[in-house]
Formats: structure tokens, C-alpha cells, sequence
């Protein structure tokens, strides 16, 4: 591990018990707070969490954040309804910049999720968690309050695969490890890369572009280090994290997207065919399935016509 890697460990990775939430409030004075959770069928579980939050974060003792947005990106459910009722504001991904068609994918309803946000500091939440804490919410906004030198946070935590501790998070180990260890090796001090949870401001998170599908957290990752520096980002220990795990062939899928997401930073080039053949057995043996590799990725927002007018009269 490089030197500076070291030092980044030891001055930018805490505990959530390393900030109460009374000196994280002490430092919020007029910052105000947004946390997003994306949702797609997820009605088993994205109540839960937006009752944790109104109940613990939400109240006149601890008024941490200002706003808590669900955006549904299509559900066929009642994702929208359980959010609602639990107290979110709900908004449908494709009311969101009707101008411009929302593809697939959860990078693009994070980044539509900046244009109907008003947070200085924006927090996003997976809405699929089990057992969920507000740890997740305050560990991760919580350097961003209280040290201005942060501007990106991601949560770390173990990730148990069934009841074996420490096993889930395989593409993290099969992909995106590797490829951060090999070619950027500043964030292999990062412990949970693409992760779900994270936190940064707004001034930063609308100049990054944004991978329309699951290569957005490892791109928004390595794109933030190019633009803000390693000292700027930072890491929380937040406990366990638990959710539906995906089977082997979404992973592969999954798996392809975020590597050719670090293809095109390497390169900025394009790939020579962006499609991913996996085999499935029927009755007449292993039949072929081939997905598309997500391709598209969303410009930063900052540049987008609306955005900026919003900001203009904010």
C-alpha cells in the first residue's frame, strides 16, 4: 500500500461512535441536508428506513436532516405508497427533467435525484437495507459537517452473505478491488467501493458525471479523487450492512458494467463491444442470453439548462 494511502487511513477512516450526534448538530448551523433513496420494488423494506430516519433524524431534538426524498423509478409495487405513508416525499424518476428520456439504471436516478434535491450536503441511502440504523445517515454526513475539508464520505461495514460474516460484497472483491488496486491504487484504502451509502456536497456531486447504472459508484468514486483529491474523501465505520443479495448472473451483469465503467476512464475510449453472453440450461442444454453493457453516462448537472436556472434563482 502506497505511503500516502497510510496516512489517508489513519487521518480519514472513523468510527460513527467518533462523532455523537450532539457535535455533528452543533456543527450543522444553516447546512441543510438531503437524503436520497432510490427505489425500485422495494416495498419490504424502504419503510422501515424512512421511519428510522423521520423518527431519529427528522425531530425538533434532532433536526440533522432537512429532506428525505424517495425516487421511484418505475415499481411496479407499492414502493411508492409504503414510502409515502411512511413519511418520505416520493417523487417518480420520470417526472423528473421530462425533457430529456430516463434510461435504466440506478446512476440515473441518483443523478436526477440532484435536480429536485435542495441539500447543501446530499446523503444516498439503498432502499433494500434490512435492520436498518440511522447510523447510516449521521456516520456518513457527519465529517461533512464538522470538517471542511471532507467533501465525499463513504459508509464501510461488514457484509455477511447469509449467515457467514464477511462474505458478501463479491464483485467488490472479484471486480473492483483488482481494478482500483491496479490502476488507481490512491483509493485501495477505500473499504467498501461500491457501496451504497454515501454522502458528499452538492458543489461537488454536480460537477461529477454520472454512469446511468451500477458502474455509478465506483465512476462517481475514482471521478471525485481526480477532481477533489484524496484528502477530500473519507470513510465511516457504520456496523453491518444487510440486504437482498442478487444471484450469480446479475452479478456478472453487474460486474461487467462496473469494469467497463473503469474502462472508459482509463481509456475514454470505447469499448469494442459492449455486450455480456451468459448461459442458462433448459431442456435443450446451455442456451446463450447476451445483455447489453450500460454505455450511457449522464453529463455533469451543472451543465444542465435547467439545473443551472434553478441555481441561478436559489
Amino acid at each position: 500500500m502506497l505511503e500516502e494511502v497510510e496516512r489517508w487511513l489513519a487521518r480519514r477512516s472513523w468510527s460513527v461512535a467518533d462523532r455523537p450526534l450532539e457535535r455533528i448538530l452543533a456543527a450543522k448551523r444553516g447546512t441543510k441536508v438531503s437524503v436520497v433513496l432510490p427505489a425500485l420494488n422495494e416495498e419490504a423494506t424502504v419503510g422501515t428506513i424512512v421511519s428510522v430516519i423521520r423518527r431519529e433524524l427528522m425531530t425538533e431534538a434532532v433536526p440533522l436532516v432537512d429532506e428525505l426524498v424517495v425516487i421511484d423509478s418505475g415499481s411496479t409495487d407499492r414502493t411508492a405508497e409504503v414510502a409515502a405513508a411512511a413519511g418520505a416525499r416520493v417523487v417518480a424518476r420520470d417526472a423528473i427533467l421530462p425533457r430529456i428520456p430516463a434510461l435504466p439504471g440506478k446512476g440515473e436516478v441518483l443523478w436526477r435525484s440532484l435536480m429536485v434535491t435542495s441539500g447543501d450536503v446530499v446523503c444516498f441511502v439503498d432502499a433494500d437495507l434490512r435492520d436498518f440504523s440511522a447510523d447510516f445517515v449521521s456516520g456518513i454526513v457527519g465529517p461533512l459537517l464538522t470538517d471542511p475539508d471532507v467533501a465525499f464520505v463513504k459508509a464501510m461495514y461488514d457484509r455477511p452473505l447469509g449467515d457467514t460474516p464477511g462474505q458478501g460484497g463479491r464483485v467488490t472483491e472479484l471486480v473492483a478491488r483488482p481494478l482500483l488496486n491496479l490502476h488507481w491504487p490512491r483509493l485501495a484504502g477505500v473499504v467498501q467501493p461500491l457501496g451504497g451509502e454515501y454522502a458528499a456536497r452538492r458543489s461537488l456531486l454536480e460537477r461529477l458525471p454520472f454512469p446511468v447504472g451500477y458502474g455509478v459508484e465506483l465512476g462517481l468514486l475514482v471521478d471525485a479523487l481526480h477532481t477533489a483529491g484524496l484528502d477530500a474523501l473519507a470513510q465511516v465505520d457504520v456496523g453491518v450492512r444487510k440486504h437482498r443479495h442478487q444471484d450469480g448472473r446479475a452479478l456478472g451483469r453487474m460486474a461487467a458494467t462496473i469494469y467497463r465503467t473503469a474502462q472508459v476512464r482509463l481509456s475514454r475510449g470505447h469499448l469494442v463491444r459492449p455486450r455480456l453472453t451468459q448461459f442458462e440450461r433448459g431442456e435443450n442444454g446451455f442456451a446463450p442470453r447476451t445483455y447489453a453493457v450500460d454505455t450511457e453516462e449522464r453529463p455533469p448537472m451543472i451543465e444542465i439548462e435547467e439545473y443551472a436556472r434553478r441555481r441561478d434563482v436559489a
